[in-house]
């Protein structure tokens, strides 16, 4: 490793064992000089305003497990479409160039298969949600 990458290192550690400090002292503070006041209403939990109702670990139907997966899915599709999209726009206009495991050129062609073989997955889980009935709310 040269003596640059090395730097880059104590500054990524630097960062992080700032960040760790500054966080511990301000939850020290926050406990330390906080107002301390106690009551049936405070200790309360709170639900946005509302009053609580029922118990807190009560079972959910299955369909808001699926929503969550699905929005992970998806959100998962945009968090790759992202750096995806300039990339292709280089690489179509032949600004930049990309060399594949055995030493050959990748072309547009390839991207476009590879996110064609992505977007299949991702309608599969997409056909799965809809045959369920997760998109139902009756």
């Amino acid at each position: 490793m040269t003596m640059q990458a090395l730097d880059w290192y104590r500054l990524v550690f630097l960062l992080i064992g700032l960040s760790t400090v500054l966080t511990a002292v301000i939850m020290a503070l926050t406990h330390l000089m906080g107002p301390r006041r106690r009551g049936p209403v405070k200790d309360s939990p709170y639900e946005s305003g509302m009053p609580v109702v029922g118990d807190a670990r009560r079972r959910f139907n299955v369909r808001f497990y699926m929503v969550a997966m699905l929005f992970l899915l998806f959100d998962v599709e945009v968090v790759f479409f992202w750096p995806w999209a300039p990339l292709f726009r280089k690489v179509a206009a032949g600004q930049l160039s990309l060399l594949d495991q055995a030493g050959m050129t990748v072309g547009k062609g390839f991207l476009v298969a590879e996110m064609a073989v992505f977007l299949a997955i991702l309608l599969v889980g997409y056909v799965y949600g809809w045959r369920k009935g997760v998109f139902r709310w009756d």
